[in-house]
């Protein structure tokens, strides 16, 4: 990269009648061709936490979809709203601002500000600018990548923040029972108190062909799961039985992927989302995951319990800053 400057998608897509080739996935990618369209499609589940019964239907979403949408979840609308709020307002401030917020791996700086214009494996690129910091468990949280001059913007990614330490342990709980373990098995395995909680904003402006090209190509979380909060904008998929769905809006819910870690700890019995999304003519989709990750140091393999003659581990236990290296840079794990 030595120097470069890029232009965000953002600027990018201010200027454009066409969409540049780099952007333009190969056939099998492009959304416009592959994401199903027949006439009884089927909808990742919905689950209401306040009625009976509902923690056996998450442990039976995280097997058959690695995917679900929760209401009724505790998390205040307010609080939902204000996250958005300054999300929102980051990405309108002007470029050179956001700019004082890069990111810059080069030099071990991966929080902040982003594009995703650097190319894939293909050699292509993907519509979508970023915005991602810790925000949890204190002693990782690096307060110069946050935006200084955003009134209320620390306080609602703080407030926030400890809604989603809140439905973590909940999810946590009843997805450790609906492996037959007790309800505090993942909890523990991935790291208690130390867990890391990792706050992104997804930025996708209106793009003149988005039948043609991604915002996320495919892919599943690193995570242990992943907590997302969409805008009203369509654009999220999951790949199931061979297909693209598109995961349906749904007002007020939250959208909780099942990610790699959740995967090897139940030694295969629930299945990362494989997922990507897609973007839109005219408006703006943006989104705002939260990601749920072990500590670096922490090993996380297969639940002992999980593991047995006639089921023998699936997957190697290692460092998740190891099986991080490995994912990132494309290793065999």
């Amino acid at each position: 990269m030595g120097g470069e400057t890029h232009l965000s998608v953002q600027e990018l897509a201010a200027s454009l009648g066409a969409l540049p080739p780099e952007f333009v996935r190969s056939e099998q990618d492009q959304p416009g061709a592959t994401t199903y369209r027949g006439a009884a499609v089927p909808d990742a589940p919905v689950i209401d936490i306040s009625e009976p019964g509902f923690g056996a239907r998450m442990a039976a979403a995280a097997r058959e979809w690695g995917l679900f949408q929760v209401v009724n979840h505790g998390v205040p609308s307010a609080a939902v709203a204000e996250l958005q709020r300054v999300g929102r307002a980051f990405f309108a401030l002007p470029t050179e601002e956001k700019e004082r917020y890069a990111m810059d791996p080069a030099s071990g700086k991966i929080e902040g500000y982003g594009t995703k214009l650097q190319r894939d494996l293909e050699g292509k690129k993907t519509w979508n600018d970023f915005f991602f910091h810790v925000v949890a468990p204190p002693e990782k949280v690096d307060h110069a990548v946050w935006p200084r001059s955003l009134a209320g913007y620390r306080e609602a990614n703080e407030e926030y923040c400890r809604h989603m330490q809140r439905l973590t342990r909940e999810l946590f709980e009843h997805l450790s029972l609906g492996l037959g373990l007790h309800g505090g098995a993942m909890a523990e395995a991935f790291g208690g108190d130390g867990l890391v909680f990792l706050q992104k904003i997804n930025f996708y402006p209106p793009c003149p062909q988005p039948e043609l090209t991604l915002g996320v190509a495919p892919h599943t979380d690193m995570s242990t799961l992943t907590v997302l909060v969409p805008n009203e904008v369509q654009g999220l998929q999951v790949f199931k039985d061979g297909q693209w769905y598109e995961a349906k809006y749904v007002p007020d819910a939250l959208i909780v992927h099942i990610g790699d870690q959740i995967e090897i700890f139940s030694n295969g019995a629930y299945k990362a989302v494989l997922h990507r999304t897609t973007v839109n003519k005219e408006k703006t989709r943006m989104s705002w995951p939260m990601f749920v990750e072990p500590p670096g140091e922490l090993v996380v393999g297969p639940h002992p319990k999980l593991v047995t003659e006639e089921s023998p581990a699936k997957y190697k236990a290692k460092k998740y800053k190891d099986y991080q290296h490995c994912k990132i840079n494309k290793l065999p794990m």
